[in-house]
C-alpha cells in the first residue's frame, strides 16, 4: 500500500487535472463559475482516491467515504444546475472586471489550481482516516456523524428553499425570508460550516486525527472572510439594496437566530 505523501500525491494528482480540465472548459465557455463544481467533486475525488489506496479500518474508510460522496455530490450537482440555469456568478464577473483584460484566462488558471490545492488541505480528514483509522469505536465519532448528517440536510434544505423562492418571477431583486432564511442571512454557509465540523469530530477517534481540526478552521475563514459572506452580500447590496440593509440590520449573518426585527422579517416573500 502507500505511505501517506504518496496518497496525498495521488490525490492532488487527479484534483489538479479535474481542475485543468474545466478551466478547459471555462476557456471556450467564458463561465468561472464551472470551478465551484470543481469545488465540491474534487472532495469526492480526493475521498475516493483515500478509501482505495488507504489501509485504515475499512468500515471507517467507508463511512467516510460515503459521506463525502453523498455531500459533494449533491452539492456539486445543486451547483451545476445553478450554473446552467443563469449568467455566471456575479462573483466571479466582479473578479473578471478587477482583473482587466490582460492575462485574464490566465489568472482563472491559476485561481481554478489553487482552489485545487484548497481541496486538497481541506481534505485533511479524509486522508486521516483513509491512512490511519483503528478498528474500534469512539463516542466522538458517532457525535460526529450526526452533526455531519445535521449539516448535510440544513445545507440541501436551505439550497432548495432558495432556489424555490428564485424560481418564482415574482421574487425579483426582493429579500428570501423564508424558511432558514429568516433565523440567518446565510445559512447554507452555516450548515457548511457545521458539516465540517462533523468531518473533524469523526475523524478525532484516529491517532492524529486532531490536526483535522484545521478544515473547519480554514473553511470558517473562508466563509466568513473570504469567498463566502462578503463576496456574496456586497452583491446583495448592489442588486437588492435597501430592502438587504433592512434584511442585515434584522438578520444574523451566519449563525441562525431569531431576527431582531420580527415585523421586518416576517414576510415570507422578500429574497
Amino acid at each position: 500500500m502507500l505511505n501517506i505523501f504518496e496518497m496525498l500525491g495521488a490525490s492532488f494528482f487527479l484534483v489538479l487535472m479535474m481542475m485543468i480540465f474545466l478551466w478547459i472548459l471555462y476557456f471556450f465557455k467564458k463561465n468561472a463559475g464551472i470551478v465551484d463544481i470543481g469545488w465540491a467533486f474534487g472532495f469526492v475525488l480526493a475521498a475516493w482516491a483515500y478509501f482505495f489506496l488507504g489501509e485504515g479500518y475499512f468500515l471507517k474508510r467507508f463511512i467516510m467515504l460515503v459521506m463525502v460522496s453523498v455531500w459533494g455530490t449533491r452539492l456539486a450537482w445543486h451547483l451545476y444546475f445553478r450554473m446552467v440555469t443563469s449568467e455566471e456568478d456575479p462573483r466571479y464577473q466582479e473578479i473578471r472586471r478587477s482583473w482587466g483584460e490582460k492575462n485574464t484566462d490566465f489568472k482563472f488558471l491559476m485561481m481554478f489550481i489553487f482552489q485545487g490545492v484548497l481541496v486538497i488541505v481541506l481534505s485533511l480528514p479524509f486522508l486521516i482516516i483513509g491512512s490511519l483509522a483503528k478498528p474500534g469505536w469512539h463516542g466522538v465519532e458517532f457525535v460526529g456523524m450526526a452533526i455531519w448528517w445535521l449539516g448535510f440536510l440544513g445545507e440541501t434544505y436551505a439550497d432548495r428553499q432558495l432556489v424555490r423562492f428564485k424560481n418564482n418571477p415574482d421574487n425579483q431583486s426582493k429579500v428570501c425570508r423564508r424558511g432558514f432564511w429568516r433565523y440567518s442571512r446565510h445559512p447554507n454557509y452555516f450548515f457548511e460550516f457545521v458539516l465540517w465540523v462533523g468531518y473533524f469530530l469523526f475523524a478525532l477517534g484516529t491517532p492524529g486525527g486532531w490536526l483535522s481540526v484545521l478544515s473547519p478552521a480554514i473553511m470558517l475563514c473562508l466563509l466568513l472572510k473570504v469567498s463566502g459572506i462578503p463576496m456574496t452580500e456586497a452583491e446583495a447590496l448592489r442588486t437588492k439594496g435597501a430592502d438587504y440593509e433592512d434584511y442585515c440590520r434584522s438578520t444574523n449573518p451566519f449563525i441562525p437566530w431569531f431576527p431582531s426585527d420580527p415585523l421586518a422579517s416576517s414576510e415570507p416573500d422578500q429574497k
